[in-house]
């Protein structure tokens, strides 16, 4: 069965009027995912200890310290902090690591984090784009450390390069990450000669209008079949929808149907590799009907691979 991880904490992240990373956009995808048939679990807080494992003390004291007890402050240009924040980004990364436990000890045939903020672009020791911490790097090396893993990988189809997963994996020869997005967009990293320290980073960077068939010809040719000679062991899924062709923030233009395909041939390479195993955690996705749409044939194609 697939796991639905989420918790009511991560609504209390409270961002200014009229910012794309709002509560609504939770609230209208967990709204689309209530028919579905998926085992719903509470997401916990992560630990400090968890947190360590790729951000440093100072840093984690920073965003605790600038949490306000009332009212929204700003922590960098785009990135916000409001009372619930410090709890709704301990429930993304714990959500992560429940997920991760439960999909390797056969509980969940695989899961989807339905949380916010998100945190692809939160770097070791920097905020940016939205992002506390580093929710899927985090789980990665959760996986490698303390559950024994040899090869993780992490997949990206967020619209926005995840410079902050890169950033953290970027020395780590157990994990794999491949991101596809936008190019030239924000932040304006993930070129194709940002390789990593051991040759385990892929960049596939996209012009502007790039369609979903053009995307589905990438990922056969190149992407793919990078990830099957990887062979993870855990296949972890940093899953925003803004390359949907209705997202404000960007100009690629997939449709919803494109995510389907997606999910659908990444969850085929985890069946091939590490029996289906499959981590899925929300990132970006600002235009909610569009979030919804893309959101909810995810998880349809997740439960599919359940079976």
């Amino acid at each position: 069965m697939t796991a639905l991880i989420t918790h009511a904490d991560c609504l209390t992240h409270v961002t200014p009027d009229g910012h794309p990373e709002r509560a609504a956009r939770l609230d209208h995808l967990l709204h689309a995912l209530q028919p579905l048939d998926l085992d719903r679990i509470s997401a916990p807080l992560c630990t400090p200890d968890d947190l360590l494992r790729c951000h440093p003390q100072d840093y984690i004291d920073r965003i605790r310290d600038k949490t306000p007890s009332r009212g929204i402050v700003p922590i960098d240009e785009d990135t916000w902090l409001s009372s619930g924040s410090w709890s709704s980004a301990l429930r993304a990364v714990g959500g992560a690591l429940k997920a991760v436990d439960m999909v390797l000890a056969g509980e969940a045939r695989n899961a989807f984090c339905a949380t916010r903020p998100p945190g692809h672009h939160a770097e070791t020791a920097k905020s940016m784009g939205f992002c506390l911490f580093g929710t899927a790097a985090i789980a990665a090396k959760h996986a490698l450390d303390c559950r024994g893993l040899s090869r993780v990988a992490v997949v990206d189809f967020d619209v926005h390069h995840g410079n902050g997963t890169q950033d953290l994996l970027w020395d780590e020869s157990r994990a794999f990450f491949v991101s596809s997005h936008q190019s030239p967009l924000w932040p304006g990293t993930g070129e194709k000669d940002e390789r990593g320290a051991h040759d385990q980073i892929m960049n596939v960077p996209l012009p502007p209008r790039t369609t979903g068939n053009t995307m589905r010809d990438v990922y056969e040719g190149e992407v793919l079949p990078r990830l099957r000679d990887f062979a993870p062991e855990l296949l972890i899924i940093s899953a925003g929808f803004d390359a949907h062709a209705d997202d404000p923030l960007a100009n690629l233009e997939w449709e919803t149907d494109d995510f389907r395909w997606l999910t659908r041939e990444l969850c085929e390479v985890a069946q091939d590799c590490c029996s289906g195993r499959v981590v899925s955690t929300l990132e970006g996705g600002y235009d909610l009907e569009a979030l919804s749409a893309a959101g909810r044939v995810h998880v349809e194609e997740l439960m599919e691979a359940a079976r």
